[in-house]
């Protein structure tokens, strides 16, 4: 990471408590941004916020399903900041069931907060980014987006409207806000390292991606703040894929064809 990468800019990182959004957090101000942690649990944006005390990060508290909270959590933050350059908008919330089984209220949850809370963030965001100069919106959508995950159909379905969404937004807001959005696959964070631990689960799962390990919180973190970055100065409306190459390989014929690939060599 290039230490002045974001020197000055102001951020807000929504879902920024823990995970993916912490790293996103950290690895933003690490490249000299401040950073406004979001999050629907205050003392997760807190204890954030305070290992970047040395960065000017501030602490937020709203759930990005509610409008109204998002916009005075955005509004505080410019008025903290004098101004907006970067809205990561990464807070999601996900669940494991049949898809006849989800609740009419679980299915109405994960469509709030997954999609449209990156609605909320966009929305509260462009003016002020606007207001600012310009400046540049990453969203946080999930290799789920792409493919089906089995049990995730009411994430999937949210997370596919992101990139939608991300497409849309880069078309409007052109040119002085760009807009893009990352894909991850499998992270290890604290949610997935309990599943992880497993040895068998493990093997299992990175024995099927390409580059043999399971991706780090740190490495999308890099991709977002690319993104954010003037590195990125003509790159809008993109999903980048942070899965490993895990996304490769066709289920009918790679490991058919391997064999013949490798009784080659």
């Amino acid at each position: 990471m290039i230490a002045n990468l974001l020197q000055a800019r102001r951020a807000i990182v929504t879902g920024g408590g823990s995970g993916i959004g912490r790293a996103i957090a950290e690895t933003l101000a690490a490249a000299g941004a401040r950073v406004a942690v979001l999050e629907l649990d205050m003392a997760a944006a807190e204890a954030t916020a305070g290992d970047l005390a040395g960065s000017g990060a501030i602490a937020l508290e709203a759930d990005v399903a509610d409008s109204a909270a998002v916009e005075t959590a955005f509004e505080r933050a410019c008025s903290e900041f004098g101004g907006l350059d970067i809205v990561v908008n990464n807070a999601g919330a996900g669940a494991v069931k049949a898809l006849h089984r989800y609740s009419d209220e679980e299915w109405d949850r994960l469509l709030a907060v997954n999609l449209s809370g990156v609605f909320h963030g966009i929305r509260a965001g462009v003016l002020r980014l606007r207001a600012s100069g310009g400046g540049a919106i990453v969203n946080v959508s999930s290799l789920s987006g792409i493919r089906p995950t089995r049990g995730e159909g009411p994430y999937s379905a949210a997370k596919a409207g992101v990139i939608a969404l991300t497409s849309n937004a880069a078309l409007e807001y052109a040119p002085d806000i760009r807009v893009n959005c990352v894909s991850p696959a499998v992270i290890e964070t604290p949610l997935t390292r309990p599943l992880l631990r497993e040895p068998a689960v493990r093997r299992r799962i990175e024995a099927r991606i390409p580059l043999k390990r399971v991706g780090s919180a740190v490495e999308v973190a890099n991709v977002v703040a690319f993104l954010a970055s003037d590195l990125a100065s003509y790159v809008t409306g993109a999903n980048i894929v942070v899965d490993g190459g895990s996304s490769l390989p066709s289920a009918q014929t790679d490991d058919l064809l391997a064999r013949y690939v490798e009784s080659a060599d």
